[in-house]
């Protein structure tokens, strides 16, 4: 996949093609039926596809102080397009010029005159332009206008509720797995870099990786059953602990720390995934590290049970 940043990158060769356009925060089932409806105007017409988002997302410009927790950072957005098959990624940098764009303004300076799309496959609930002015009857106008067809892509749900990034966001608040891999199409999962910690872990005898989070926030907090994938392993069974670690520090900035709970591993550097598949419990402070300690093999203790009936689970069905 071809990573535009920014209209100046556009060049001849990128025009004419199909897009979409949105945040794709989390690449959930709806998206991936947004991106799939391109796939299918871009065999229709011979086109690349193109996928137009932002950095930093809308109301992380407009309000950062209040604005929803990233689902994924932008690496990991990246990845999930690429893999569903997308040509293209324009990611336009979402300042004080975007945002007063009129939504007639931010329509030709993007998709006429940026792209040449022939077709816009648009989500049910996209907005654009200053104050988010314009929706799909707009965008349809201007097509019919400048020759390029505007395609709503339909509402897809989950138990009668719709599927969106903010439903998702909730369940992960909650640690509703069931839900949220349903909205999902697959387990949540964050991905990064393991850098130097204090290495309290492992001299209390739980050796963690701590993974560089590359956001503000992130949208669950606690302590999990997870499983952890690169380096060499391969859904290796381990816990892990997302928060600010109220006992060993006084920070506010979330970490995500990795426990493996079989063999030693040397993963400084390396970079993980991690799916989280069950919540244990909220994070805490304690009284002494005596008493983290104890409550770690107790969540070792719990992790191993819960994979141990999940597979019975599994064997049964």
């Amino acid at each position: 996949m071809e990573l535009l940043r920014g209209l100046k990158s556009l060049r001849p060769q990128h025009r004419p093609s199909v897009a979409t356009i949105g945040a794709f925060d989390g690449v959930h089932l709806g998206h991936q039926t947004v991106v799939a409806q391109l796939a299918e105007q871009g065999h229709k017409y011979d086109l690349p596809t193109t996928v137009v988002t932002f950095e930093p997302l809308p109301r992380e410009y407009l309000a950062a102080a209040t604005a929803p927790a990233r689902l994924q950072s932008f690496r990991e957005r990246l990845e999930a397009l690429a893999a569903l098959g997308v040509d293209r990624l324009l990611c336009l940098r979402f300042d004080e010029n975007l945002r007063r764009m009129s939504a007639a303004q931010f329509a030709d300076e993007i998709f006429v005159k940026g792209l040449g799309v022939r077709s816009l496959v648009l989500g049910d609930d996209f907005r654009f332009g200053h104050d988010r002015e314009g929706g799909f009857s707009l965008m349809q106008a201007i097509g019919e206008r400048e020759g390029f067809e505007t395609l709503a892509t339909r509402t897809l749900e989950f138990e009668g509720d719709r599927i969106s990034s903010t439903r998702l966001r909730n369940a992960l608040a909650i640690g509703d797995f069931v839900t949220a891999s349903a909205c999902l199409g697959r387990d949540y999962e964050i991905s990064g870099r393991v850098i130097f910690g204090r290495q309290l872990g492992r001299q209390i005898g739980t050796p963690t990786a701590n993974i560089a989070l590359r956001r503000g926030s992130v949208p669950l907090s606690g302590v999990f059953a997870v499983t952890v994938s690169g380096a060499g392993l391969c859904d290796a069974m381990a816990i892990a602990n997302v928060g600010v670690r109220p006992t060993v520090s006084a920070g506010s900035r979330p970490n995500l720390e990795v426990h493996i709970l079989d063999g030693e591993h040397a993963l400084y550097g390396e970079r993980l995934q991690v799916r989280f598949l069950h919540k244990l419990r909220e994070e805490q402070r304690f009284e002494s590290v005596d008493l983290l300690k104890a409550q770690i093999q107790e969540d070792i203790d719990g992790a191993r049970s819960w994979f141990a009936s999940s597979v019975q689970d599994r064997q049964n069905t």
